[in-house]
Parts: C-alpha cells; sequence; structure tokens
C-alpha cells in the first residue's frame, strides 16, 4: 500500500498554572490560535532540572500531596516477568484509600474534578471515585531524554497552526508546550511501547436500560509506532506516519471474522480497509474518522475517542488553559489482569469502583472547541493531559447544547518490559445522558496479558513491525485464513 504523504469563548475552569514560568506565553496561550514562539536554549536547559526530561515539574505540590519526582526505576520488579499479573508486582498494591468522593462530598473536591467526574458523582446512584496516595511511577530512558531535549529547539508546528511539520522520533516533540496544539501531539507522540500485540483483547458494552443484557467482544491486535523508532531521522521523513493497526474479532458471532487494518498519519485522514466475511472482501472506508460510529458497537462509541486521541487535529481550535491539580485513574493495574472476570470486574450502570485506584496529579488542561464549517456530535471537549506521561488521561464531551454528554477516561501504568515508560490501553467512553459505557482495548478476562515492546526486542524483527505489513493484501490474507 503506497501511504500518502500529502493533503490537504473559553470556560471557568479556576485554573491555577503551577511552578512553569509562564509568564511572557501565558496570556498568549488564553488567546485560540495555535502558532506559538519558539522554546528559547535558556527554556530547555531546565529539562532534567526543575522540569523532569520530558517536560513535568520536577517538585511536588506545595501541600506535599503530589510528591517530587525521582529517577523511577526502570527494571521490572523483582520476581515479575511477562506472563504474570501486573498488580501483584506493583510496589504499593497493599495500599488503602485515603477517602472517598461520591455524591454526599463531591462539592467539597469539586477544584480537582472534571465536569464529567461532577456529574457522574452527582447523578449515577451509587458511584464512587476511591483516592488513593499519589506515586509518579512513568519512567524516563536516557535515549527518550536525550531525544526530547533536541525536540524542545528542534520541533515545529506547520504554517497552517495545526500541522506536525518537524520532530525527531522517539522523543516527546513539544516538553515546554505554548500551545493546545503542541500539548495535543505531546499525547499522540508521547513515550511508549514500538508495539503492542493483543492476543485475547476485550471489550465490553453495558446493557441498555431496563435490560441485563451485556454485549462482549473479543479479538487479536497489532499496533506499531514507527515514530519510536530511533534510527529514524524524523517524523516527516518516514510520511508523518503514526500508527498502523491491524485487528480481527472472535466474539461476538455477528463480528466474528470481520477484520480491519489501517495507516494513521499526523496531517492526513488515515487509509482504513475492512474485511467483511459474508462478502469475502475487503472494503476502503473513506470516512471512518471523527464523529463516525465505530463498527459494532451499537451507536455507543465514536472513531475519535478511541486511546483518548484517534484523529488529525485540523476541526477544532485547541487552547492551552493552562495546569491543573486533578484526580485521575492512576496505577490501576486490576484493568490490565487478564485473569480477571468481567462480570466481576462490570455493573450494569458503571465500572465496579472497587478496582479503580484514582490520585492526584498535575495536568496539562487543553479545551477544544469545533472550527467553523465542520460538525461533530461533541463540538466541545476538554482534555486533561497528564504532565508525566502527556497521557490523554479524563476527558469531558459536551453536546451541541454545552451540557456534560461523555466521561472519556483511560488508565497509566509503567510498563516495565519497555523501561518502566507508561502506556495506556483500556479506555472508557461513557454516555451520562444515555446511561451506557463501553471499556475498550482490554485484556480482562481475555486469557493472556498485553505484550508492549521495544526497539531491540526479538519481537522488533517481526513482520508487523513494518510498514508493508498493514496493507488490504495482508488483510485479505489473514482474515480468510
Amino acid at each position: 500500500m503506497k501511504m500518502k504523504t500529502k493533503r490537504r469563548a473559553s470556560l471557568n475552569l479556576n485554573l491555577n498554572p503551577i511552578g512553569l514560568n509562564l509568564i511572557g506565553w501565558f496570556v498568549a496561550a488564553l488567546m485560540w490560535g495555535t502558532v506559538s514562539a519558539q522554546v528559547t536554549p535558556q527554556e530547555a536547559g531546565r529539562l532534567g532540572k526543575d522540569l523532569t526530561p520530558v517536560g513535568a515539574e520536577t517538585a511536588g505540590s506545595a501541600d506535599g500531596t503530589i510528591p517530587a519526582y525521582q529517577a523511577t526505576e526502570t527494571a521490572a520488579p523483582a520476581g515479575w516477568e511477562w506472563g504474570k499479573t501486573r498488580g501483584e508486582s506493583f510496589k504499593y498494591k497493599d495500599e488503602k484509600p485515603l477517602f472517598t468522593i461520591d455524591a454526599t462530598n463531591v462539592d467539597k473536591y469539586a477544584e480537582h474534578l472534571t465536569d464529567a467526574q461532577i456529574t457522574a458523582l452527582k447523578t449515577v446512584q451509587g458511584y464512587r471515585m476511591d483516592v488513593y496516595p499519589t506515586h509518579r511511577t512513568c519512567a524516563i530512558t536516557p535515549q527518550h531524554a536525550e531525544r526530547t531535549k533536541a525536540n524542545a529547539l528542534e520541533a515545529k508546528i506547520g504554517p497552517d497552526g495545526w500541522s506536525m511539520q518537524h520532530a525527531l522520533t522517539a522523543g516527546v516533540p513539544f516538553p515546554i508546550p505554548k500551545s493546545g496544539v503542541e500539548v495535543m501531539y505531546n499525547h499522540r507522540m508521547r513515550l511508549q511501547e514500538l508495539g503492542a500485540v493483543y492476543n485475547d483483547g476485550t471489550s465490553v458494552i453495558s446493557p441498555r436500560r431496563g435490560t441485563d443484557e451485556f454485549t462482549y467482544y473479543q479479538w487479536f491486535l497489532y499496533i506499531y509506532y514507527p515514530f519510536m523508532r530511533p534510527d529514524y531521522k524524523s517524523v516527516e521523513a518516514d510520511g508523518n506516519i503514526e500508527f498502523f493497526t491491524y485487528y480481527n474479532y472472535s466474539k461476538p458471532p455477528a463480528l466474528a471474522g470481520q477484520g480491519f487494518v489501517a495507516a494513521n498519519y499526523m496531517n492526513v485522514e488515515p487509509e482504513s480497509y475492512y474485511y467483511f466475511p459474508g462478502q469475502r472482501r475487503v472494503r476502503r472506508l473513506p470516512a471512518y474518522v471523527f464523529d463516525t460510529p465505530l463498527i459494532g458497537f451499537e451507536n455507543q462509541y465514536l472513531v475519535d475517542e478511541q486511546l483518548g486521541l484517534w484523529s488529525t487535529l485540523d476541526r477544532f481550535e485547541y487552547k492551552l488553559l493552562g495546569k491543573k491539580e486533578i484526580y485521575l485513574s492512576y496505577n490501576s493495574f486490576h484493568y490490565y489482569d487478564y485473569k480477571s472476570s468481567l462480570k466481576v470486574m462490570f455493573g450494569k450502570t458503571y465500572p465496579n469502583p472497587e478496582f479503580r485506584r484514582y490520585e492526584l496529579h498535575r495536568v496539562w488542561v487543553v479545551e477544544a472547541r469545533i472550527k467553523s464549517g465542520y460538525r461533530h456530535l461533541a463540538p466541545h471537549r476538554i482534555y486533561y493531559i497528564d504532565e508525566d506521561s502527556w497521557i490523554s488521561s479524563e476527558q469531558t464531551d459536551y453536546d451541541k447544547n454545552e451540557k456534560v454528554w461523555k466521561l472519556v477516561e483511560t488508565y497509566p501504568i509503567p510498563a516495565w518490559e519497555i523501561g518502566g515508560t507508561c502506556v495506556i490501553a483500556p479506555t472508557l467512553m461513557w454516555d451520562l445522558q444515555g446511561g451506557r459505557y463501553v471499556f475498550d482495548w482490554g485484556d480482562i478476562g481475555g486469557g493472556k496479558d498485553i505484550k508492549w515492546i521495544k526497539e531491540g526486542d526479538p519481537e522488533a524483527k517481526q513482520p508487523w513491525v513494518k510498514a508493508d505489513f498493514y496493507t488490504p493484501e495482508t488483510l485479505r490474507t489473514l482474515s480468510e485464513r
């Protein structure tokens, strides 16, 4: 497959920007627009000092709730190896919650909650958030630190104000961001795995109101991020590819045998193909983007909700609002437990709160509003991007009437097999108006753990860790076996 390289008023959140020297650019960041000033050598010199090598504040919070960042150990815990349950090796697995937030005390903690979290706590009977001590567990390898520091002075947004013009691979592009678009690219190009294999991936949709019938999915998936290769010269030299995916369903029966392959780009819409076993044909999906419902998910799940952000950045204006301390579902290893039961983990109305762990972390807050001339089912969104990992950890979607619609949540954990870099897989999309939720990109109940790989691993030499694997021909061949 020949890959294309070319194509075509703010909320009052009571934000408290912390630590970074915002003088001189914070006022500009509050204005719509994405073209930002260049980072100076003096600013870049802060990386690895009062800022971590990827741009987070090294210091803890004034009250000590958020600890200072320390050079997190990159080695796996003693006794852990791939295939063993991750949560059992988590250093802080025996901690108890400090307190619980629910409908009775939500106003007390509202300063550290998103609009979607507040809506869920106030309107969904029995819902709660258990809050634990904060641990900054995301490691940074020396190679990533070096490439990120170079990017601080080199990476550029295009003259259109949203496209990626230049960035080195295997490093965060904008560790000292000066616009909302830069923060969103930090999420898209965050430090993560070179690739991952889901031998037994699982998903679930909660029942319709008035019923008890869940929908369960099982699938196989490869995902490959070529921008994590340090031997590549730059992102643009490789065609601005963000990632490749291939997956195939085994459950439910209505989807069994259906498959998908795609090449996702930084600056243009993806090339997506779908295999329909009943027709024994591969079809191009020319408009499988943004608020298009995912095939087979009962109109409960939009394409661009996957993994926190699955889209180009051209249709929204991204406004940087500053930083805030927010309760994130962090180090929730139970959501990566392939031996757990789907029926235990997921309730009819919401996922079982017993298996989530919330911690207070600093986040970058980015407000997204749809541009004039475009339409979207969620024309207004707010993203909460974790400063340590650049993962979009919380998201509030608003409908056309500015009413809270969805809570989108991801679950960062350190993946020890790739050096302790934080990853996300499971993603929650919770329709707070309709009352149903989707939990996707998991392995709960699947029988095999997700396998993340890095450069130098034996698996990195497999055919699926190459661009020419992700073609319609491969999709047809694998699907018809």
